[in-house]
């Protein structure tokens, strides 16, 4: 059985290799990508709460195998974004991803988020699969200002 908590310095480290390693198994290298972002290698310290955000890991076997954030999109008092879910092969069609993408956007609306923007990989179909069961539709285009110029696919939700 599977954990889900919010991410410790501990877990660093793990989540780091975790978003690299899958990222780059979709193309997802370089800048343009969320893999290549600064806050990849500490990410304990840039999802706090007094900032509006969280990143939650999931631990099987106490070992992380994954993880997704929460954190406000831009200057956007309203807007939240999905961030970084990414989880180990072997740890997916488990349920992971749901339970992870389900209690970010449980925080999103207790901070009082009223969307939640994210952007992604169209080689990513299962995880866009998931975000469309979850009720996030397609933009025809990213948000302006969306750092990633490398994602090809980009959906937004009301919560």
């Amino acid at each position: 059985m599977y954990q889900i908590v919010p991410i410790q310095a501990q877990h660093d480290a793990d989540i780091c290799r975790i978003i690299q390693q899958v990222g780059a198994q979709y193309g997802a290298i370089g800048a343009g990508f969320g893999p290549s972002d600064a806050e990849v290698t500490c990410m304990s310290q840039h999802y706090v709460a007094e900032q509006r955000s969280q990143y939650l890991v999931a631990l099987l076997d106490g070992h992380v195998v994954g993880g997704a954030g929460i954190a406000p999109f831009l200057h956007y008092r309203e807007i939240a974004e999905l961030k970084k879910l990414f989880l180990l092969p072997s740890s997916q069609g488990l349920g992971i991803g749901k339970a992870l993408t389900q209690a970010c956007l449980v925080f999103a609306q207790e901070q009082g988020y009223q969307q939640c923007y994210l952007d992604t990989l169209s080689s990513m179909q299962s995880a866009i699969g998931l975000y469309e069961k979850l009720g996030f539709t397609h933009l025809k285009q990213p948000l302006a200002g969306t750092l990633h110029s490398g994602c090809d696919v980009w959906m937004l939700k009301i919560l």
